[in-house]
């Protein structure tokens, strides 16, 4: 079973993911942000990941330390459970509509980090989640698992919509590209 761990305090917040790359969906999430884990739950499901998150976070300040030490925290924890990458097919590109709303994610787990983030926003807050910050949990999770990531919304009017297809849409080209298709490295060099 290819498994990561990731135990990650600050002074700002207590963090511990376990994430199982082969599970079967199951969730048991808590960051103390609402929409956050309904978003991570969904993530968990689509993706057929196993994944536990506990979170406590300086959330009187406000979201910004938990959602962002979450992304450093899950990318080093899905970074762990990939491995040496021999093997995972390494590329996906899955679209996802959710009512009205359309996104795509192209990922390539490819050692070498870039984010781009095309999802904009009509509101500032979707529950008690600043939407602005959907962005820094996946810029810090794209730095830490060493994955390129292309987010896209092609067009949505509700903003629960829009995030939610970019999270399904995420969670199914992150367990395609993960799964291990063969024994050798999908790659030219040799090495990912």
């Amino acid at each position: 079973m290819r498994k990561g761990l990731v135990e990650r305090n600050t002074l700002e917040t207590k963090i511990k993911v376990k994430i199982n790359l082969d599970g079967i969906g199951k969730a048991d999430i808590y960051t103390g942000i609402g929409f956050l884990d309904h978003m991570l739950t969904l993530m968990a499901f689509h993706g057929k990941f196993d994944l536990n998150v506990k979170c406590d976070g300086d959330l009187y300040v406000d979201d910004h330390h938990t959602i962002e030490d979450l992304g450093i925290s899950m990318g080093q924890a899905f970074k762990d459970a990939i491995g040496d990458r021999v093997g995972i097919r390494r590329y996906s590109t899955v679209y996802i509509p959710m009512d009205e709303a359309l996104a795509y994610t192209s990922l390539d787990i490819s050692n070498r980090p870039y984010l781009v983030f095309n999802v904009d926003f009509e509101t500032e807050k979707i529950g008690s989640m600043s939407t602005g910050m959907f962005k820094e949990f996946f810029r810090a999770f794209v730095n830490e698992s060493r994955i390129t990531l292309h987010i896209n919304l092609l067009y949505g009017e509700n903003d629960h919509h829009k995030i939610e297809a970019v999270f399904k849409s995420f969670a199914r080209a992150l367990k395609e590209g993960s799964e291990v298709i063969s024994k050798d490295v999908s790659s030219s060099k040799g090495v990912l």
